[in-house]
């Protein structure tokens, strides 16, 4: 049942709440009726006439300069083949996201209705006054050769087709690093290139701009070694053709040193392995699968340096580590095309990438205590923030070195930081913070599993191997539920007021007993409450029968916290439990607390919140830079809401130095540095991007992340609990499915953070 539940889901994504993945959304001011004035007649009049004068006002006056084509005839599309201009548009529109994601790139996706070559090049030069950049996508070869080929001396924007330099450069990248680990030379190494598609194709051409040899290469297709005696070759294929006797896979292996893999799934074995040069580097980059499966190839040779396109093994080539950036660096300068010597400065840029020390939220979001240079990791990952900020300065550099710059950059620590703030509407924490849970997922309980939206979130978890989820409550109506979502899987279902749990209640509520029994609480009384599902959930985690525990889903926040606090507690050396949020704003994450316990906390309540929050904030791998919120600046009010938020400042001043920490402070001068610059530079936050804030008493925390949630959309993760003993997070009230996801990746990061925690320290147990 789950692969139909699965391409319903695929379809009800796309189709809902709004048809497709992409829209257009103003710039500028509309409200007035002299926004729309100038917006349209009469003013609009004016950028016309300048672009009248200089077309390349066009860049000034509109979204140009920020604004890309992904064009496909939908002959190649990515494993389907020649579907149509029609069925290609879900995987443009796709495409286009990424650009917005990855490099804060607008786009229109066209689908031309042709597989004429003259008829498709002349629709691309009729539209190409639209765009800054034009990026060609799944056409078919040896077409997309040609339509390159003549939009690139036609046009006077950039052109790439990325399934033919995508890879090509990713992949070259990797192979600069392999080889230098292997410590072979370039121009002596024997390549065998399994495919003769566009991408296998540019591929071995960008090779040879990087130093290997053509009379190295073997390149195979589907009817064997392309040999320069075979007949009807194709002249991009001719250009591969070797002259060795040779007609097979197994043959071309013997002695190579490199395997570039661009075909088909399974085609190598082992035995091909084994007869391969010494430290053999394998790129078996088939999708989904590759041409040899990852653990098959590393158990036959220790000495194998491997990478694949699949992002559940090391050195995944991956195209979004090029194309958005490489396209981010040529609109930047205007450049007129994307040249040679700015394919080989992205090559160059990502391989010296590699090398360089990994940001702390980059070796979180892998489980890796340190990411280094080696045989593991040979090319950066798709989710290091800095590649943003390094592959498209490179490439405008080399555009403008090589003379087809038309807007040259001249302070480049101004575009780095202006590249750095184009990262921030994105959600790469959340795809950081998934991906950290399913390195080691832990069992979490899901106390309100009457629920469906709940019931979603569990399969999702379930699915994605974010989680192990156990589900509390009523059997049948569990079951319906999996049933009507399509959820087929063997999952825990736990029961409480069943006789079948009777043991379990009857330990549960003895522990509890022993517990409370001072405290006015029966045996009668505590079995009772092992009835109530968050009661029970507590126990199960308490008791090690699961190892986290999400609720809050139906009920109000203090009647879910109240067992909580009664059955777990504080973790040791904590004195408050309190939450944060994690707003995803278009500045970047921003922490907010505490949005969910302490009403109205004193200076001391809010010198612990601050020291919660800051390692909740260095927990996603990110530096705490935090402002203590007030309606005062800086001494401006003595009334006790401002002093008590300015001695918090106080005590962390003093007891935490190192912690980038200021206030009291009001928030517009917390989150606009110019503001703060100019009126306080004497601030410790100056010159900083503050991504937590802490507010005075509950309601201001509370209120704010609720406004900006609703009035924004901005994404929310939490309340985050923290000071608590055991993982525990309480949902808010009726909470969406992907915040309950959210919510499970988070108490699964809470867990192996704890269970390290205890292994390092063992005696605190």
């Amino acid at each position: 049942m789950s692969k139909p539940n699965k391409r319903s889901e695929a379809l009800t994504y796309h189709e809902k709440p709004t048809p497709g993945k992409i829209q257009v959304v103003p710039t500028k001011k509309y409200a007035t009726q002299r926004d729309l004035s100038l917006a349209y007649s009469p003013g609009v009049a004016e950028p016309c006439l300048e672009i009248e004068k200089d077309k390349d006002n066009a860049y000034n006056y509109t979204a140009k300069g920020n604004l890309v084509a992904v064009i496909s005839n939908g002959t190649a599309v990515l494993g389907l083949g020649n579907i149509g201009p029609e069925a290609s548009k879900p995987v443009m529109e796709g495409k286009g996201l990424l650009f917005k994601i990855f490099a804060d790139i607008d786009v229109f996706d066209i689908e031309v209705d042709t597989e004429n070559i003259d008829e498709f090049i002349e629709t691309v030069k009729n539209i190409a006054p639209t765009f800054g950049g034009i990026n060609l996508e799944d056409i078919k070869a040896p077409e997309a050769f040609e339509i390159e080929r003549r939009l690139k001396e036609e046009l006077d924007i950039p052109v790439m087709h990325d399934d033919q330099h995508g890879t090509a450069i990713i992949s070259a990248a990797a192979l600069i690093n392999a080889l230098e680990i292997a410590d072979k030379d370039i121009d002596k190494v024997r390549i065998v290139i399994s495919g003769a598609g566009a991408a296998a194709i540019s591929c071995s051409r960008l090779y040879q701009a990087c130093g290997a040899k053509r009379e190295n290469m073997v390149m195979l297709d589907s009817k064997g070694v392309i040999r320069d005696d075979r007949d009807n070759l194709t002249s991009q294929k001719a250009e591969f053709a070797t002259h060795r006797k040779i007609d097979t896979l197994d043959e071309a292996m013997i002695d190579a040193d490199v395997f570039i893999g661009l075909s088909m799934a399974d085609i190598v074995t082992s035995d091909m392995l084994l007869v391969m040069a010494d430290n053999p580097i394998v790129f078996a980059m088939a999708n989904p699968n590759p041409e040899i499966e990852y653990q098959l190839a590393i158990d036959t040779r220790d000495d194998i340096i491997m990478a694949t396109g699949r992002s559940d093994h090391p050195n995944q080539v991956n195209n979004v580590l090029g194309f958005p950036f490489i396209f981010r660096g040529a609109l930047d300068v205007r450049a007129s095309a994307i040249n040679e010597e700015m394919k080989m400065a992205a090559v160059n840029a990502l391989a010296k990438l590699a090398k360089e020390p990994v940001p702390e939220q980059v070796n979180i979001a892998y489980g890796k205590t340190r990411l280094t240079f080696g045989k593991d990791y040979i090319i950066p990952k798709p989710f290091d923030p800095r590649l943003i900020a390094e592959v498209p300065p490179a490439v405008a550099k080399a555009a403008m070195e090589s003379g087809v710059a038309k807007y040259p950059i001249s302070d480049w620590e101004k575009y780095k930081d202006t590249l750095r703030e184009r990262l921030g509407s994105d959600n790469k924490l959340v795809r950081l913070l998934h991906n950290r849970a399913k390195l080691d997922p832990k069992r979490v309980v899901f106390a309100e599993a009457d629920q469906l939206a709940v019931v979603k979130a569990a399969q999702i978890v379930h699915e994605e191997g974010i989680a192990i989820p156990i589900l509390l409550g009523r059997k049948e109506t569990i079951e319906e539920l999996m049933t009507e979502i399509g959820f087929d899987a063997d999952i825990l279902i736990v029961d409480p007021k069943t006789e079948e749990e009777n043991p379990r209640k009857n330990k549960y509520a003895k522990v509890y007993w022993e517990q409370r029994k001072r405290r006015g609480v029966t045996y009668y009384a505590a079995q009772r409450l092992m009835r109530e599902r968050n009661y029970f959930a507590a126990m199960m985690v308490n008791e090690g029968d699961a190892d986290a525990l999400v609720s809050g889903y139906s009920r109000s926040y203090p009647t879910v916290v109240k067992p909580m606090l009664e059955l777990i507690g504080m973790a040791k050396g904590a004195t408050r439990i309190a939450t944060t949020n994690v707003m995803m704003t278009k500045r970047g994450p921003l922490f907010l607390s505490d949005t969910s316990i302490n009403i109205n906390p004193n200076s001391r309540d809010l010198y612990k919140i601050a020291q919660m929050t800051s390692s909740v904030v260095k927990m996603f791998g990110l530096e705490p830079v935090m402002a203590m919120t007030s309606y005062s600046n800086f001494g401006s009010s003595q009334n006790i809401e401002a002093t008590k938020m300015r001695d918090a400042v106080a005590l962390l001043h003093r007891n935490q130095p190192d912690l980038i920490v200021d206030g009291e402070l009001q928030t517009d001068f917390a989150l606009n540095n110019e503001m703060l610059q100019d009126q306080f530079p004497f601030s410790k936050l100056a010159g900083k991007k503050v991504n937590t804030l802490i507010f005075p008493n509950l309601d201001s925390a509370n209120i704010t992340y609720k406004l900006l949630k609703e009035l924004n959309q901005a994404e929310s993760i939490g309340p985050i609990m923290m000071g608590m003993r055991k993982p525990v997070h309480i949902l808010q009230l009726h909470a969406s499915v992907d915040e309950i996801v959210n919510m499970t990746a988070i108490a699964v990061i809470d867990a192996q953070h704890k269970e390290k925690w205890e292994m390092e320290h063992p005696s605190s147990n």
